[in-house]
């Protein structure tokens, strides 16, 4: 019941704070001396995010949905049916390439404790860096209602590199959207919707591995919880300041966990 809570939490934080919520699953175990969780129990805590986002952007993806449906009903034009498809592209590319690599995931990437510490360190650094040159960059920048086809492609894209724990999806959907010129906000919001399907899916292929003991139960409940918690904290720390304090927190994580793998 004890590792369920502690792992809800860091999932709850992790899946929308760019950390990783992926390498903590496995790092915060490797640190405490626990037995590594199954691939399956770590995605039935990204459905407990997964009902958070749901919960927060309920009224917004009902109006995706509607602006969808009166596109293909009544031939009508909107913003909403647009960023519904958007969403739908940006997904393709990350969904495809980790359906293909579920293996390589389970077996190479997950037991790698140095490739996970590593990516998590270099997207830090890469979210510091990026983050500061977009500031200096952009005089105007994008914001969410503006989003365009190719820059919403592009980010979905990128988030094919979270198969790698450590990378982080939400890490790599907010830096390439950074570089791309969108606001802060926007990259953060268009983060969040897109983190829906993506989860979905994977829910829905481990769903036959699922076994929903109480603790599992207690780990999704958890990580919902705190998983409200951190995207309403984080749509209100970005208007006034950057990413930084994720990247320094990611930098020093993976120092402490790259010393005591090669050192202990």
């Amino acid at each position: 019941m004890l590792k369920s809570i502690i792992l809800g939490i860091i999932q709850g934080i992790g899946e929308f704070l760019p950390i990783s919520s992926s390498a903590h699953l496995i790092l915060v175990p490797y640190l405490l001396g626990w037995e590594q969780s199954s691939m399956a129990f770590d995605i039935a805590l990204h459905f407990g995010t997964l009902l958070a986002v749901l919960t927060v952007f309920f009224n917004e993806w009902w109006s995706l949905f509607k602006g969808a449906l009166a596109k293909v009903t009544k031939k009508k034009e909107s913003f909403e049916n647009k960023m519904f498809w958007y969403l739908v592209i940006a997904t393709i590319p990350g969904a495809l390439i980790g359906f293909l690599l579920d293996d390589v995931v389970e077996n190479v990437f997950r037991q790698k404790i140095w490739l996970i510490a590593t990516s998590l360190a270099v997207m830090g650094v890469l979210i510091y860096l990026g983050d500061r040159w977009a500031d200096k960059h952009y005089k105007i920048e994008t914001d969410y209602e503006h989003i365009r086809l190719h820059q919403a492609f592009i980010i979905g894209l990128s988030q094919a590199l979270a198969i790698i724990p450590g990378f982080s999806r939400s890490g790599t959907t907010i830096l390439s959207a950074r570089l791309m010129g969108l606001s802060k906000s926007a990259a953060t919001k268009f983060t969040f919707l897109l983190s829906v399907p993506i989860i979905a899916g994977a829910t829905i292929l481990e769903i036959g591995n699922l076994a929903f003991s109480y603790e599992t139960l207690l780990g999704i409940f958890i990580a919902f919880v705190v998983g409200v918690i951190s995207i309403k904290f984080l749509l209100n720390y970005i208007k006034k300041h950057d990413f930084s304090i994720f990247a320094i927190y990611r930098v020093i994580f993976a120092i402490i966990i790259l010393i005591k793998y090669f050192c202990f």
